[in-house]
């Protein structure tokens, strides 16, 4: 890394990237990780892979000006540098610039990937495929924990302020805000049961608006039911949205709205590890999703727990409103199922350990495993990254392959021309850096 440090951007060749974003990740000093990041970033200001949002796209749909697509939002837990250039080889391919890089707040924590070092991975990863366009980094499922909030709400409500700063400041100028997790069906009113969702979200709202960039609007998520809970009504999101509208004190609101349709996130395991049939209503999207734009002006619904359902149900979603689907587990298991055996007996043992408290009394070895080893990438990010680059490259195409099918089905092959339309990139200075 000596030399790299001490070269200028304009000589750094895209093989170069590689040894950035490994310094980036894995550098022992900050300071090092921080100039990394830094280079990878200006690097890619010069070839225009800017961190945007992808508000007016939204907007567009709210308006009733395109139909019939859904944007994949991924989230990327391990691999991270392997698996977006995987996916960008395939956009490149299908002429797609519809894409959202996604991390959850929880994800955050047990892959070891700070927003910013996951800024750097997306940026590095279309460098290095020579993807040159506007890219979309979402924070997903910034959401409001419940026990928390009870036990404290002032100090969770600032946990998830300084996340949102923190993910602002690295370029996320697309964040999903759910606060589901406070809907209380005790209540008798529907109203009364959103309220604290729809006046947390509000609030969440506001705040992201004193703290976005200038010449940027962030797009802001909302959701009205807790993905694994009961199936979402209009009547809970009319009741949301009447609430959350009287809230709100900024003039712009959610650009979307997450719903439930029957389908949890990473799918159901049974007793030998395969997965559960899930059934997903449609109905919920369509109805849900054609109020929110034909009322509110917000581009549709958002589906999630989407990667582990059967290929053949993707084609449904962009004529049922679903303006975003969220992926992640799916790829997942994809990394899994071609890592060797000698790293996953490892990855098994540790989770047998350290997450012991995990393994309920009517689970299976099978179960258990399948649930808690996406828990396995932080702790082993070096063994994953180090693995040989035939191992490497099998991951990558499968993955390649999967987005292949994924943007054809979802309707967004051929979308750079939409995204040159409707997406004006704004250079801004990522605060991490200073």
């Amino acid at each position: 890394m000596k030399d790299l440090i001490a070269q200028n951007i304009e000589e750094l060749d895209f093989n170069d990237v590689d040894n950035l974003i490994w310094s980036a990740v894995f550098s022992s000093k900050e300071e090092t990780r921080n100039k990394a990041k830094e280079m990878i970033f200006l690097k890619g200001l010069q070839h225009r892979v800017v961190p945007s949002s992808i508000q007016n796209f939204y907007d567009a749909m709210g308006r009733g000006e395109l139909h019939s697509i859904t944007v994949p939002a991924v989230n990327i837990r391990g691999l991270t540098y392997y698996a977006a250039r995987a996916i960008f080889r395939s956009a490149m391919k299908n002429n797609v610039g519809l894409i959202i890089f996604e991390i959850a707040r929880s994800e955050i924590g047990y892959t070891y990937q700070s927003p910013s070092e996951y800024t750097a991975n997306i940026i590095a990863a279309a460098l290095r495929e020579g993807f040159y366009y506007p890219i979309f980094l979402q924070g997903d499922h910034f959401q409001v924990n419940k026990k928390n909030f009870e036990k404290n709400h002032k100090e969770e409500i600032d946990t998830l302020k300084n996340l949102i700063k923190e993910s602002i400041n690295a370029g996320f100028f697309n964040i999903d805000i759910y606060a589901s997790t406070m809907v209380d069906y005790s209540k008798k009113t529907l109203k009364e049961q959103q309220k604290e969702n729809f006046t947390l979200t509000a609030m969440f709202t506001d705040y992201i608006r004193v703290l976005q960039p200038d010449g940027i609007t962030v797009s802001v998520g909302g959701e009205i039911g807790h993905i694994g809970g009961k199936n979402s009504t209009v009547e809970e999101f009319e009741a949301f949205m009447e609430g959350y509208l009287k809230t709100l004190n900024s003039q712009k609101g959610i650009s979307k709205i997450s719903v439930q349709t029957g389908t949890a996130h990473g799918g159901i395991p049974l007793k030998d590890g395969t997965l559960a049939q899930v059934k997903l209503d449609f109905n919920v999207l369509k109805s849900i999703g054609s109020l929110a734009q034909e009322k509110y002006g917000l581009s549709g619904a958002v589906q999630h727990g989407a990667s582990t359902l059967p290929m053949e149900l993707f084609d449904k979603f962009p004529e049922s409103y679903t303006s975003e689907i969220h992926l992640a587990t799916g790829f997942q298991n994809t990394m899994y199922d071609l890592a060797p055996d000698w790293l996953k007996k490892e990855i098994y043992q540790y989770l047998q350990e350290k997450c012991k408290e995990e393994w309920k009394q009517d689970m299976t070895y099978e179960q258990f495993i399948y649930k808690t080893r996406k828990k396995g990438f932080g702790p082993f990010k070096k063994q994953w990254w180090s693995l040989p680059e035939d191992i490497k490259n099998a991951i990558m195409d499968e993955l390649s392959k999967t987005f292949d099918v994924i943007f054809e089905k979802l309707r967004v092959k051929d979308s750079i021309q939409l995204v040159n339309k409707y997406i004006n990139p704004v250079n801004v200075s990522l605060k991490f850096l200073q």
